[in-house]
């Protein structure tokens, strides 16, 4: 069972990210797995993030950096994870946003939508006039950057919860061949469009500002890093007077997407799948609603890098006959791109010398691990990336800026250390894990 949850951040009761996030049903994935604390996506954008969690395949050997971009255009014969799977005996089924506004019919063998369409979003109600809460403030604003209280029940809306209903009744049915059931839930991602009763959770007078949130932390960061923030959509939406409406509006949404995963673990609970089906909870990126000034995606920092990761494993699977100890925590850094090779490495399945990453299962047995292994996200312009380990964080430019940060002491990212004298030597480690190839765009 896989799932993915679209432009979540770190907003998660079991995360901390915000003392007012209500997320009850990953938080009891979390307790019956591992939560990885310190994971972050491939790439902080929709389409490089998911292509490379579903081919294997890092942005900087693809080529494929930006939204823009069209995957099967940069990797017309890339054999995505659900094909991979489908070719060693299992069934590959799936539901709602995966890919990025693509299905990709080849890779799969069920799909709802149905996958000859190409369109992976289920029915929801109709939206109406638009914009419903903040006026456009030009031809660059993202027309879905909204959000709005529909009067209606989880079923009248649909969107997520009739994915997350597909998904049920693939867990409900008896199954004669190994599955992989992957879910995606479009929401946190804008619209902020919900219905009105997790709005409702979250009284205006009462929302409190992002945690992170410092308005002079961009002093002390080079050229590169302060052309990202102040953005003109944080200035948008504070010239409006809409910036607590709108992180009511993101926690709404958090709290809208945990109760669809609530429907499909429940569904698990309730079927004859319970005790042998691998799980894993995983979002694309993160996103600022004001820490570093920024609004959105697309960046470096830690806001928009690090996302959830859950994965669960039941005893008696090839790969981990144990299976994974409740309510473990680790700590050490990991990337999303290793998904695949461990998806492969449980299933006891040959990975493919194509793909990249690092498998996560050394993390998964538990104990004393010596992992060496920093996280790498690589941002939208070639030779631009950031560099995670357990209590550092790196980030360069293609044109040579740097960024550092003690994320033990400094955990929003406030203080830049790549000036300190006494940080040299941690700066020369990180420019040594710079990959030596580094592809430009693809098409």
């Amino acid at each position: 069972l896989f799932i993915c949850m679209d432009d979540l951040n770190d907003w998660v009761g079991c995360m901390g990210g915000h003392p007012q996030a209500r997320t009850p049903n990953l938080d009891r994935l979390a307790e019956s797995g591992v939560l990885f604390t310190n994971a972050h996506c491939v790439a902080p954008a929709c389409n490089p993030s998911r292509t490379a969690v579903f081919s294997g395949i890092s942005p900087h050997i693809s080529g494929l950096y930006r939204n823009t971009q069209v995957m099967r255009e940069v990797l017309p014969k890339a054999q995505l994870l659900p094909k991979f799977l489908s070719d060693h005996g299992y069934k590959s089924i799936g539901s709602g946003k995966l890919l990025h506004y693509v299905i990709d019919a080849r890779s799969w063998d069920e799909y709802y939508p149905a996958k000859e369409t190409e369109n992976p979003f289920p029915p929801h109600i109709p939206w109406g006039e638009r914009p419903k809460s903040l006026p456009r403030g030009g031809p660059w604003q993202y027309v879905e950057t909204d959000w709005h209280a529909f009067d209606v029940t989880d079923e009248e809306f649909g969107g997520d919860v009739k994915t997350a209903e597909f998904v049920a009744a693939h867990l409900a049915k008896e199954q004669t061949q190994p599955f992989f059931l992957a879910c995606g839930i479009y929401r946190p991602h804008e619209p902020w469009y919900n219905p009105k009763r997790y709005f409702d959770l979250f009284p205006l007078e009462t929302i409190q500002l992002p945690s992170g949130y410092h308005p002079g932390d961009l002093e002390d960061l080079p050229p590169s890093g302060k052309r990202r923030g102040p953005n003109r959509y944080f200035d948008h939406i504070r010239r409006n007077g809409q910036w607590r409406e709108a992180i009511r509006a993101y926690l709404a949404s958090i709290a809208f997407a945990d109760a669809n995963l609530g429907r499909v673990l429940d569904a698990l609970e309730r079927s004859p799948h319970r005790d042998n089906t691998i799980v894993i909870l995983w979002s694309d990126h993160g996103w600022h609603l004001g820490e570093k000034q920024h609004w959105q995606k697309f960046t470096g920092w830690r806001v928009c890098t690090r996302v959830p990761l859950i994965i669960r494993v039941p005893e008696g699977v090839t790969g981990l006959p144990q299976g994974t100890q409740p309510g473990t925590r680790c700590n050490q850094p990991v990337d999303l791109l290793g998904l695949f090779r461990t998806i492969a490495d449980l299933c006891g399945i040959k990975p493919p010398a194509s793909i990249g990453g690092r498998s996560y299962l050394p993390l998964l047995q538990g104990g004393e691990v010596k992992w060496r292994h920093p996280a790498y996200t690589f941002l939208g312009t070639p030779g631009s990336l950031a560099i995670s380990t357990e209590t550092m964080r790196y980030i360069r430019y293609a044109n040579g800026d740097e960024e550092l940060y003690d994320i033990v002491l400094d955990p929003f990212e406030w203080k830049n250390l790549s000036k300190d004298a006494t940080q040299m030597k941690n700066l020369s480690e990180f420019r040594r894990l710079i990959p030596t190839e580094l592809n430009s765009f693809a098409h």
